[in-house]
């Protein structure tokens, strides 16, 4: 149970590049929760990710001894769905019933903010990386996430308000 948790059902163990697969297959499953149960559904399942990665990656790290397995994606995935939720909140606040995926252009800045943060790890990212544990595991990605969130909004508010679009 807590590979099939870590890896994000196995997609962990994609090569090369395991954590870009994992944020790549985070954004379909994020597409359909938000369709079954809009922002409350992406966000609850956001929240009991990271509950279930903590304990899938702290048992995986005391079996394996390694800091931060590359398979271990699903980090990413909690890190991705954040950085999709100005995308599947701003849906939701405009009643909208639109589909999840033709805001490509949100999510398409939300994949690769999020990748970028995550790969980059600037300031308080990059010392979250350096814990080692599970927790350093799930933080730092939590953060990246929220940052990436960060900027989708200002890309929408920005294209959506300045632009006028």
């Amino acid at each position: 149970m807590t590979r099939l948790i870590a890896t994000f059902a196995y997609v962990g163990y994609m090569r090369p590049a395991s954590g870009t697969w994992g944020s790549a297959a985070a954004i379909p499953v994020a597409a359909l929760l938000h369709a079954w149960g809009g922002f409350a559904a992406l966000a609850l399942a956001t929240a009991l990710a990271f509950v279930a990665g903590v304990w899938a990656t702290r048992d995986l790290l005391r079996t394996t001894g390694e800091t931060d397995p590359s398979e271990v994606v699903i980090d990413e995935v909690v890190g991705q769905w954040i950085a999709l939720w100005p995308l599947s909140l701003g849906l939701a606040m405009q009643g909208s019933d639109a589909a999840f995926l033709s805001l490509w252009p949100g999510w398409v800045t939300a994949f690769l903010a999020f990748r970028i943060f995550d790969i980059w790890k600037p300031g308080p990212i990059g010392l979250l990386d350096q814990r080692h544990d599970a927790w350093g595991v799930m933080l730092d990605d939590v953060l990246a996430g929220f940052m990436a969130a960060t900027l989708v909004a200002v890309a929408a508010v920005f294209a959506h308000g300045v632009m006028g679009a």
